[in-house]
């Protein structure tokens, strides 16, 4: 079983998240960090060793006299061409059949069928992996190996996803290795290391407008599931426990609108706290933001002049605070008890359910600046005669007068 020579650390870009672009490209300026692997021994040195300098050769013996004596000969041109890039296309072909032989909480090991060299011989292998929901990518290398065990930046209880790549001996890279995704147990020492299966199928329906239900299908375990936890994800790098429950149905809270973007997982978990990898996940649409009313350009007063045991007459005054004149006007208002209009003067009123519309007639037509109108109904009532509170005027709210 071979270590890692060496590994290093980058930043991914989601796709769709173009608000996000910058902190990662910011990220990715530092440049890479190299570190060793925690089984690797001595890395391999990722630059010049302190205290000496590629570019300057050691001094001669003898050559520490005047620095301005000139030397007795002429230093002679390289005679020795530069070394011609190598342009072949064949690259290695990509690593197969890649599997996690064993996965721990801290280490989870790699084994692979070795790559096809193209034009030239494998040198090695590269393996980038990142844990799921998060948005740092690591990068490690091998020699020609077809097993390693990887564990930089391995934490019990999170999924991660694992990719190999080999390279030639001039520096020719094959594709990518299909992906192999596990999740750590969260101990290698108790009773159940063995984490539940995924949940599957997981949909979003029963839409309101401020609430959304997630259904999926069942998960399985060696000894058994206890319950579900329920994420939403912000297509970055945040995760939140949003809910942990014992079936394979619960209602969220839509989230308020946001640049990012609102996706929901699932994760089945056992009685040992070891949970599964994640769900597919699903997009929640955002609680609309309620459009700001336009300003009040007009005044209501209500008054009820008579009222008997399931009659009553009322009159409405409606008074414009607009600096122009209201050329046709249209007044809406709910009754909040059980009334019904059965007769109206100075406006042509009708009634739907509770709510009520009057419109102007030919002659008060044009409602003049700070100018006002009334109109007279008279209705019927069994149960309430409460008066309205809330109006509407050209489509604009009301004050009440």
């Amino acid at each position: 079983m071979a270590g890692m020579r060496s590994s290093s650390l980058r930043r991914r870009v989601r796709p769709g998240l173009l608000a996000a672009v910058v902190s990662s490209i910011a990220v990715l300026g530092v440049g890479l960090i190299a570190v060793p692997a925690a089984d690797a021994g001595t890395a391999t040195p990722a630059g010049p060793v302190a205290g000496s300098h590629p570019e300057v050769a050691p001094m001669p013996a003898g050559a520490a006299g005047s620095a301005t004596t000139p030397p007795s000969t002429p230093t002679p041109a390289p005679t020795t061409p530069p070394t011609t890039p190598d342009t072949s296309p064949f690259p290695p072909s990509a690593p197969k059949n890649v599997t996690a032989s064993q996965v721990r909480a801290g280490s989870v090991t790699l084994t692979w069928t070795a790559a096809t060299p193209g034009c030239c011989a494998i040198a090695g292998y590269d393996i980038t992996y990142y844990m799921a929901f998060d948005d740092v990518v690591v990068a490690a290398s091998v020699g020609n190996v077809t097993t390693t065990t990887i564990s930089n930046y391995i934490r019990a209880g999170r999924q991660y996803s694992f990719r190999v790549s080999a390279r030639d001996v001039v520096g020719h890279r094959s594709v990518s290795s299909d992906t192999v995704t596990v999740v750590t147990p969260v101990t290698d020492t108790g009773p159940d290391t063995t984490p539940p299966s995924a949940p599957q199928n997981l949909t979003l329906g029963d839409v309101t407008d401020s609430t959304a239900t997630l259904s999926w299908s069942p998960s399985t375990d060696d000894v058994g599931v206890s319950g579900y936890n329920v994420y939403r994800f912000d297509g970055w790098y945040t995760s939140v426990l949003v809910a942990t429950v014992p079936v394979t149905t619960h209602t969220v809270a839509l989230p308020s609108s946001t640049p990012l973007r609102n996706l929901f997982y699932v994760r089945a978990r056992d009685a040992a706290g070891n949970v599964s990898i994640a769900s597919n996940t699903v997009t929640a649409p955002t609680v609309p933001t309620p459009p700001t009313p336009p300003p009040s350009t007009c005044r209501v007063t209500y008054q009820t002049q008579s009222e008997w045991q399931g009659g009553f007459v009322a009159v409405v005054t409606v008074q414009s605070t607009a600096t122009t004149p209201i050329d046709g006007w249209t007044l809406t208002f709910g009754f909040r008890g059980d009334q019904q209009v059965t007769s109206a003067w100075n406006a042509t009123v009708g009634q739907s359910g509770a709510t009520v519309t009057a419109r102007n007639v030919d002659w008060n037509r044009v409602l003049a600046a700070n100018g006002s109108v009334s109109f007279g109904i008279q209705g019927r009532w069994n149960a309430s005669n409460a008066s309205p509170t809330g109006f509407v005027l050209n489509g604009g709210p009301c004050t009440l007068g």
